[in-house]
């Protein structure tokens, strides 16, 4: 039995305004074919499928199109788990209607933690695999808010929360499979920060809890699961380097920063209860390449793509000594006639003479908009306005956890 691993799809993710439709379909399209070439039974997407809650219409008809395809090849089950982009209501609208062409969603944590648990059958009717399906957990799935709480406090309430619900749910999963008349292999999902866990500049991996947590430590996860396909970050690695809890990654690069990044989906085949693990490649369907240096170097850059006369998206970075007159005339000049366009230019060395004139204190918080969260913001803001420092924890506590209600009540 195969099982295909992916994440992070990010359906209608922007990059500096651009839109990305065509690079979407372009993976979809090829996550069908590799469907089929590589005969899979299951399809496991651990969460972020959409990069908002609320999807345009192009983003919803590439998802649903693709399911129409998926559910229409020898695939026999597509198990889909909401992350923390996504809305739970939305991903679990179609869901009763969606389990007849047995595709499960699990948009959210259920009151019925049994339900997140899916016995998925072979063509014959009996049980083939136990999926402990755990999407992302929001705040109030695992702790309750008490007055006068530190932010340590919410931490190890987080951590313990987590913890308790997958050793609820993977009891309940193990039970089962023990009254199977043949036990089968066990996989569990999540969509969270695993210890450890490796993230790339400028990748768009957005916060998940208030406070200072680094991570979710593999030994949340019991022995006797065969595999954990996780979601969030988006370059693919192993957990702790264990091999078989993972995470597959990002299957297009979601910033400049991942440029050179081998993006990957997961192919896990079970040979009686041993799981041998392929990593395969996705292709490149729209190049991206960062550009940082000089403005000699940024000129030889520029000539090596213009020789590879291939289309290509490109931030531009010159942090070299001499102060261009007019950095964008100089770039325009340097791509003309030719497939390349030019997505962003940051001037670093203009920056730096902007922050020669700042006092210290606000030095190193100068960036573009565009480099920055509402959180960054919010801290800027704070500056602009003299907040004591005293103060500026517990008041981005309080902005960070409105803005997390904001979204998680979509």
């Amino acid at each position: 039995m195969k099982i295909l691993h992916t994440s992070d799809w990010h359906i209608g993710r922007n990059l500096y305004g651009r839109r990305r439709y065509e690079e979407f379909e372009s993976f979809l399209n090829w996550l069908s074919g590799l469907i089929h070439t590589e005969q899979i039974n299951v399809l496991v997407v651990a969460g972020d499928i959409f990069d908002n809650t609320t999807p345009s219409n192009r983003a919803q008809e590439l998802y649903y199109q693709f399911l129409k395809r998926a559910a229409a090849s020898q695939c026999r089950h597509i198990v889909i788990i909401g992350g923390n982009h996504d809305s739970p209501s939305f991903l679990n609208a179609p869901k009763q209607i969606l389990k007849f062409l047995n595709i499960h969603i699990i948009g959210a944590a259920l009151p019925e933690i049994e339900k997140q648990i899916l016995v998925l059958k072979d063509d014959t009717g009996k049980a083939e695999l136990i999926v402990v399906a755990v999407p992302y957990l929001r705040d109030r799935d695992i702790r309750s808010v008490e007055t006068g709480e530190s932010v340590q406090d919410k931490d190890d309430k987080i951590i313990k929360g987590i913890s308790a619900h997958y050793t609820k749910v993977c009891k309940i999963a193990e039970q089962i499979n023990n009254n199977l008349d043949k036990k089968v292999p066990v996989i569990a999902t999540g969509h969270l920060f695993a210890a450890g866990g490796k993230v790339a500049k400028g990748d768009g991996v957005r916060e998940l809890y208030i406070g200072s947590l680094a991570g979710i430590g593999a030994d949340i996860f019991p022995e006797f699961i065969d595999y954990v396909a996780l979601g969030h970050l988006h370059s693919a690695q192993k957990v702790a380097g264990i091999d078989h809890i993972r995470y597959s990654g990002s299957p297009v690069p979601m910033g400049f920063g991942e440029a050179l990044q081998k993006k990957k989906v997961l192919v896990v085949d079970f040979f009686n209860s041993d799981a041998s693990i392929k990593e395969v490649i996705v292709p490149v369907f729209q190049r991206l390449s960062q550009v940082k240096g000089s403005l000699d170097q940024i000129n030889e850059k520029i000539k090596e793509l213009k020789q590879d006369n291939l289309p290509v998206w490109v931030e531009i970075i010159y942090n070299g000594e001499e102060i261009p007159a007019d950095l964008r005339n100089f770039v325009d000049e340097m791509i003309a006639e030719s497939k390349i366009e030019v997505l962003r230019i940051k001037n670093e060395r203009k920056i730096d003479g902007i922050l020669k004139a700042q006092d210290d204190k606000n030095s190193d918080n100068l960036k573009s908009l565009d480099e920055m969260d509402e959180t960054e913001v919010f801290k800027q803001c704070m500056d602009i306005n003299n907040i004591p420092e005293t103060q500026q924890k517990e008041l981005s506590d309080a902005f960070s956890m409105i803005i997390k209600d904001m979204v998680e009540e979509i």
